[in-house]
């Protein structure tokens, strides 16, 4: 059920409003509770800011219900267990703005000046790959029933004239650079530089333990076996553009500073890989959109709306 956060049309379309846009920056939205879904306010504040985003990108629309459908979906996504952490909202604004060849301070201008705003920007963001797991963890066996087997996905694709793929297994070790919240402003540069020196040092898994052992608050994992199509999204091109033995670079995540020795890799075929691929080239089925609608329904028929 993965799809892409943003159109390509509005994409072009605030790369090209943070060239042209002249507006004056609207005053702030006063906010009192329009709705209330399932005890979590929806306010009129939050409703204006996703009409400000509709306009900005030229699509008709609900506001307010958008809003709604946004509160299930998070409420939803909530009891699945599925978190969406800051760091990863972050990554994902930060792509957004490098891939249409914007600084991140032209994006959030476009945003404020629109009348969006970045934070409803980015809990959009929030909510639509919430919202993607959420689809995935209900419609994974391309039923709704979650109990198709590998061995019958198998037997799918084979009778669609496929031939049962390969796909390259990593066996994968993370290094963590641990730092506390309270002390990252003062001492996440420092950790970078020794996270920087000890992947300069790297030269396969077997002795990263023993580098690690004369430094503090370094956290080592084998991360075990996986497949390509698993690698997470953050990781996944420097992983593949790393050969054995070598690291990627270093990154500043959540936790602290963090890099990924990949210790082996090789091509393997077998039932996971093929489930795994059937159900890429499931997620971009033009259904997608129907199982969205009806899973929404479905939540929205059971939910206690109120208007105020």
């Amino acid at each position: 059920m993965r799809k892409y956060l943003f159109s390509a049309g509005f994409a072009l379309l605030v790369a090209a409003t943070c060239v042209s846009i002249t507006v004056m920056t609207p005053p702030a939205f006063a906010s009192e509770i329009k709705y209330v879904v399932n005890d979590i306010p929806v306010t009129t504040g939050d409703i204006a800011h996703r009409a400000a985003f509709l306009k900005l990108q030229r699509k008709k629309g609900d506001a307010g219900q958008e809003m709604i459908d946004q509160t299930l979906r998070m409420a939803e996504a909530k009891r699945l267990g599925i978190r969406i952490s800051d760091a990863q909202v972050e990554a994902a604004y930060q792509r957004f703005a490098s891939s249409n060849k914007m600084q991140l301070s032209q994006l959030d201008g476009v945003m404020e000046k629109s009348g969006v705003t970045k934070g409803h920007f980015k809990e959009f963001i929030r909510a639509q790959m919430a919202w993607n797991q959420a689809l995935s963890a209900r419609y994974r066996s391309g039923d709704g029933t979650g109990a198709v087997s590998e061995q019958d996905l198998v037997r799918k694709m084979l009778e669609k004239g496929g031939s049962k793929p390969s796909a390259t297994e990593y066996m994968l070790q993370q290094v963590i650079f641990v730092v506390p919240a309270a002390e990252r402003s003062a001492t996440l540069g420092k950790r970078k530089r020794e996270a920087d020196a000890m992947r300069a040092r790297f030269s396969g898994c077997n002795t990263t333990r023993e580098f690690a052992k004369g430094l503090i608050d370094v956290t080592v994992r084998d991360l075990g076996r996986v497949l390509a199509p698993q690698l997470p999204p953050d990781w996944a091109e420097q992983i593949k553009a790393t050969k054995v033995g070598g690291a990627t670079v270093t990154r500043e995540t959540e936790r602290g500073v963090e890099f990924i020795g990949i210790c082996s890799s090789r091509e393997v075929s077998d039932d996971k890989v093929a489930q795994m691929v059937f159900q890429g080239e499931s997620s971009g089925d033009k259904n997608a959109d129907e199982l969205s609608k009806k899973y929404v329904d479905e939540l929205k028929a059971k939910a206690r709306i109120v208007k105020r």
